[in-house]
Order: structure tokens, then sequence, then C-alpha cells
């Protein structure tokens, strides 16, 4: 019986998935904060963006996927579609990390999730900032008190560690 042979695309979609769950982890962290902090909606409603109802109350992943598709195409998106908006922006760069997560735990140090998942944390983090702070969606990093960085911090590492553990178990 021949070993299986492990592909670059076999390891980007097990990356994929990987993000998947660790984007999952992620939005755990932050639904526990919003409930503890006096939220209600269920989280099926509050996962998916229920009560988003235009791109004026719509979170960052609707506004950059709203850039993007305008940006492409010179139309104006209609309010309605911002919620789908937001779910497929958030979801494909949860799944895109972990697909750039994969490529680099081919070989070298992000193979260990100890390391690996605090890394994927800390690019997720450190990029967000930056390209939504450039772009004008979120305010420079600067301008964030210690306390929301540091929740911000800790959803990332949730993301990061459950991505690199789950891509690991995949393997």
């Amino acid at each position: 019986m021949r070993p299986r042979t492990r592909t670059t695309a076999g390891a980007i979609a097990r990356g994929m998935l990987a993000g998947a769950v660790g984007t999952l982890a992620m939005d755990t962290v932050w639904y526990i904060r919003y409930r503890r902090g006096g939220g209600r909606q269920p989280f099926l409603a509050w996962e998916t963006a229920a009560a988003t109802t235009g791109y004026a109350d719509a979170s960052a992943p609707a506004q950059v996927g709203r850039r993007v598709v305008e940006g492409v195409l010179h139309v104006e998106l209609p309010p309605g579609t911002a919620r789908p908006m937001t779910n497929a922006v958030h979801w494909l760069t949860g799944t895109g990390w972990g697909a750039v997560y994969a490529l680099l735990a081919r070989s070298g140090p992000m193979r260990d999730p100890v390391v690996g998942g605090p890394a994927l944390a800390a690019m997720a983090f450190t990029s967000s900032y930056l390209l939504l702070g450039a772009a004008g969606i979120y305010e420079p990093v600067w301008r964030y008190d210690p306390t929301t960085l540091a929740k911000d911090v800790t959803a990332h590492l949730a993301f990061g560690v459950t991505s690199a553990v789950t891509y690991r178990l995949l393997r």
C-alpha cells in the first residue's frame, strides 16, 4: 500500500476548514461577551448579523465587501445586501487565514500549534488594524484603548489557536 501524498490543495482545504472552526471559536468568545453585556439575540441570529438592515449599521466585513464590489463593478449595492455581505466576508476572511496558515505550517515552526496559533492570531489581528485603519473603516490602532485591544487580541488568539490545533488534528 502506497503512503498518501499530501498535496498543497489538500493542505489548503484542511486549512480552510480549520479557519472556519477557528472563526466559530472567535465568534463564540465575542458572543459570550455580548451576552454578558446584556445582549439578547440567540446565537444564530447574532452570528448571521440578523439585526443588520443596511450598510450604515453594518460591521467591518460588510464595509470591506461593499468597497470591493462597488469599486470593481461600479455599482451601488442596496441596503439589503449588507447582511449577506457581512457573512460572506467574515467567513471568507477566517477561511482565508486558515489557508494561509496551512501553507505556512507545511514546514518550520508554524507547524507546531503552540507557535503557529499565536502567530496566526498576531497576523490576523495586525493586518485587520493596519488594513482597516488605512481604509478608514477602523480608527488607527493607537486610538483604541488598551481594554478594547486586549479583548480583540484574546478573540484573535481563540481564532489562531483553534485554527492551528484543528489543522493539526486534520493532518
